[in-house]
């Protein structure tokens, strides 16, 4: 038997046959139309996925299960998406829907989620009992896995660890709430402080890669501007892992779990990041004689999501 997940993104939606050892088999895309109705947009993920199959060698009849992760709040229980800013989808019936193409189990979540589960089933955190997978990106999202099983709390948004309140009364967050760690630990949060700082420091390496237009700074070119030792660039990365090492901080107070990943763009800033992190995290630590979680970087990259929502079950 196989499986298939279903990676909704934002401009495209990759789908995979996935075996159940969290191989990929085959995987193809199709791009996500939000200028289409709901119904046509599952219609052509449907057709990918059996296009996909077939490619694969294998049948519906060995399809064990189809997952999703979608890039907002969704109901595992219902199968509906409850709320996807980014696609324009607002109490969609997913499951409803895809079931009219494929009669198998349908199971749906968030996307980060989903990448938690990947890596817990064929990744970094293979093996663990507990871990939290944080993806820094755009924004920050959350995967939480005890026991191997995803949890995601009662009403199905007990991972959103973006929206936790980092500094209270702080920067405003699209969420409308204020201080939330979306706004201190994603790549925005590190473009935001680079330009505010560049405001009274022009003569940053920063600009001087940019040509000198703040428009086109993205966190890389920061990180690897800190790399290269510029005073401006080290600023905005050590205030950057100190906000990343208090959250992290916070997770292993309230639920410590054996591994935390961290995966998203960020991320590919990889040892450099990594050590950091490590290093600073050991001061927000309150039992100081105590092992805590260890933090290791994702290995699955994009196809986390797909590997991810295969596995739902």
């Amino acid at each position: 038997m196989v499986r298939i997940g279903v990676d909704v993104g934002g401009t495209s939606t990759k789908i995979g046959v996935v075996d159940e050892e969290g191989r990929i088999l085959s995987h193809g895309s199709v791009d996500t139309r939000t200028d289409l109705p709901f119904s046509e947009q599952i219609a052509q993920m449907a057709a990918c996925a059996k296009e996909v199959l077939q490619r694969s060698g294998h049948t519906v009849d060995e399809v064990a299960s189809i997952g999703a992760g979608v890039p907002g709040v969704a109901d595992p229980k219902t199968g509906v998406v409850v709320f996807c800013t980014n696609l324009g989808w607002h109490n969609v019936p997913f499951r409803t829907e895809f079931q009219k193409y494929f009669n198998t189990p349908i199971f749906i979540d968030n996307d980060a989620t989903v990448a938690g589960l990947a890596e817990s089933v064929a990744g970094v955190s293979k093996g663990a009992d507990s871990s939290v997978f944080i993806t820094l990106g755009t924004g920050v999202g959350g995967g939480i896995i005890i026991n191997g099983k995803i949890w995601s709390g009662a009403h199905g948004v007990g991972s959103e660890i973006g929206h936790m309140i980092l500094e209270l009364d702080g920067e405003p967050c699209t969420c409308g709430n204020h201080g939330c760690v979306e706004r201190y630990c994603s790549a925005t949060a590190i473009i935001r402080k680079a330009r505010e700082l560049l405001l009274r420091h022009p003569d940053s390496l920063i600009l001087e890669k940019v040509d000198g237009d703040p428009s086109k700074i993205n966190a890389r070119t920061v990180i690897d501007c800190a790399r290269e030792g510029d005073a401006i660039a080290l600023k905005v990365f050590r205030w950057y892992v100190k906000n990343l090492a208090q959250a992290i901080a916070s997770i292993i107070h309230f639920l410590d779990p054996e591994v935390i990943v961290l995966g998203g763009g960020v991320c590919n800033a990889g040892a450099f990041l990594l050590d950091a992190v490590r290093e600073e995290v050991p001061h927000y630590i309150l039992f100081k004689n105590l092992p805590y979680s260890e933090i290791r970087l994702a290995e699955l990259g994009s196809d986390a999501g797909m590997i991810g929502a295969a596995m739902l079950s």
